[in-house]
């Protein structure tokens, strides 16, 4: 069986941070384990977070009109992106799994990560129309999220004053991972690690070792697969009726996002169901 490889995404600006020594240790123990890890330091990279016509070789389209989606995605059929966006194309070309490590900010990723998504997952490359979620065009690579927070973890619970973790993680998870095909797995949530003692801070890398070492094979997050869902404009894109009729019994929403007005499943966005409820 051929190497995997792996890809992390990396965010931090300083090499002493907790999320330097997340990132080393899964360099470290992905390469003992045969893998190839490629490392996307966007800091050290200087990596430009901002999407502008810079991202384009040669004549816009509509330069009075600029349309960013539009434009990359006519520079990326004729391979006219700028050299950077085209260098990260190759890391997640070659990827079979990108892990995502950051400091949560503002309940989401920092600007400059969120410009990695926004400049690196270019239509045409990374989806269309016709190419997202199950049938996505990275249908058959993992990614994940791995980050610390400022707040502790009961804060990010259904009755914190953060509000649920599953709903803040939505929104990359499924809105950015899982829309690009993604198989996307449970977040690695580092919990609070600023105000955490260093012996409580050194089992926590230590368990994020002993995870990546079967992390290749770990199952991915539970989302709704798209055969459920009434693909056309006319129908809106909306949940098919026998479905919604199937799941008006059950006590639960469908998904975080897909809640049909329920309560939401437990869980749903941090931990994977079981193999034989996939």
């Amino acid at each position: 069986m051929a190497p995997k490889t792996v890809l992390i995404v990396y965010a931090h600006q300083s090499p002493s941070s907790f999320n330097a020594a997340a990132k080393d240790v899964a360099v470290q123990t992905l390469t003992a384990q045969g893998c190839k890890v490629i490392v996307s330091d966007l800091y050290a990279m200087n990596f430009c977070s901002s999407a502008t016509a810079a991202d384009i070789k040669g004549n816009l389209k509509n330069p009075e009109h600029f349309l960013y989606g539009e434009e990359t995605f006519l520079a990326w059929k004729e391979d006219r992106l700028s050299d950077d966006i085209k260098e990260e194309h190759r890391k997640v070309a070659e990827a079979d799994l990108i892990i995502f490590q950051f400091p949560l900010y503002w309940f989401t990723v920092p600007a400059i990560m969120k410009g990695w998504m926004e400049r690196v997952l270019t239509q045409g490359f990374a989806y269309t129309l016709q190419t997202i979620y199950d049938n996505g065009n990275f249908k058959d690579k993992k990614a994940m999220l791995s980050f610390t927070t400022g707040g502790i973890e009961s804060m990010y619970l259904p009755d914190g004053i953060n509000g649920d973790i599953n709903v803040c993680l939505w929104p990359l998870q499924n809105g950015v991972l899982r829309f690009c095909g993604f198989q996307v797995l449970a977040p690695q949530i580092f919990w609070c690690v600023g105000h955490t003692p260093p012996a409580e801070r050194a089992a926590m890398l230590e368990a994020w070792q002993a995870r990546l070492k079967g992390m290749l094979d770990e199952q991915p997050l539970s989302f709704a697969p798209t055969k459920l869902f009434d693909l056309n404009f006319q129908a809106g894109f909306r949940l098919r009726s026998d479905m919604k009729e199937a799941y008006a019994s059950q006590p639960y929403g469908l998904t975080t996002g897909q809640h049909l007005g329920k309560p939401l499943p437990p869980n749903n966005q941090t931990k994977s169901a079981p193999h034989d409820k996939q």
